[in-house]
């Protein structure tokens, strides 16, 4: 009888099961649990401390057309090995655990440059979010927001911006914020006419006005940390240009002299060593 039973149960016809491809939503739950268990395995280089490590990073990317004249070169080639250094610094940023790394791509006051300078760039930034940026935000489970004036953007680039803000919208990485078409006074200034709307409108009292409530108003709003701790400035330039002068007001400056394309992995570990080696009293005194 056994025999019999095994013997039906083995020939019987039974349907076959066609097992349905992994949805690419669960593809990507994958690739970021892969990824944060991966970073978490990572020994901080230089002898840096998890606990003292910025949770904002944001870069003055400098000294690029120069970089490339340095070399006899036009200053696209500049242009595109900046992309690519900011790239690997976005990604170590992303591995050493900073929660948002901003980089100023191009300020509102870029557009006196020469067309063709101009034109290459939105190009350039067309190719980073269709490749770069695509690839960290499904790679390393990044957030990607474009702050700055995008009306003067073509309708093309402004679709690519918002495809790559929705691709990485639910990702839980580090947040990657790229100042593109930007200045601090003009974020400001639109910050100040948006509460200025709100208070004749009758939605906001103006006593109700304060620092945290113009804060919120901010491009920067978007990230979770929108002041940076620390920023970097590089080509040797000691300045700010007009780079999120309300975000700044605490923020610890390092200046490099090297141009931005030549700023690598050792670079980023010096001034992550000097932030960390710094006593940040926010006005007030342990002494």
């Amino acid at each position: 009888m056994m025999m019999s039973l095994q013997y039906s149960l083995s020939t019987s016809s039974f349907p076959t099961l066609h097992c349905k491809p992994i949805s690419s939503l669960v593809k990507s739950r994958l690739a970021r649990c892969a990824a944060d268990e991966q970073k978490n395995q990572i020994q901080l280089p230089g002898g840096l401390q998890q606990q003292l490590m910025p949770k904002h990073v944001a870069v003055i990317m400098d000294g690029n057309r120069r970089w490339a004249i340095e070399r006899g070169l036009p200053a696209q080639h500049g242009h595109r090995a900046g992309r690519k250094a900011m790239k690997q610094l976005a990604l170590d940023c992303s591995k050493y655990g900073v929660k948002v790394f901003s980089c100023f791509a191009f300020s509102t006051e870029n557009w006196s440059r020469p067309q063709e300078e101009v034109e290459f760039l939105m190009n350039l930034v067309g190719e980073a979010i269709a490749s770069d940026l695509e690839e960290n935000i499904q790679k390393e489970n990044m957030q990607v927001s474009c702050i700055g004036n995008r009306r003067q953007f073509s309708e093309s680039l402004q679709q690519k911006i918002c495809e790559a803000e929705e691709l990485g919208k639910s990702n839980t990485g580090m947040h990657l914020v790229v100042a593109f078409n930007y200045s601090g006074q003009y974020d400001i200034v639109e910050a100040s006419r948006k509460i200025a709307s709100k208070v004749r409108d009758g939605v906001l009292g103006a006593q109700e006005i304060d620092a945290g409530v113009f804060q919120k108003h901010l491009e920067t709003n978007v990230a979770q940390f929108p002041n940076p701790d620390l920023v970097i400035r590089t080509s040797g330039e000691m300045r700010i240009s007009n780079f999120m002068l309300w975000q700044l007001a605490y923020s610890e400056l390092y200046f490099s002299d090297k141009m931005f394309p030549d700023f690598d992995g050792a670079d980023l570990v010096q001034a992550l060593t000097q932030f960390q080696q710094r006593e940040r009293r926010f006005g007030g005194h342990k002494y």
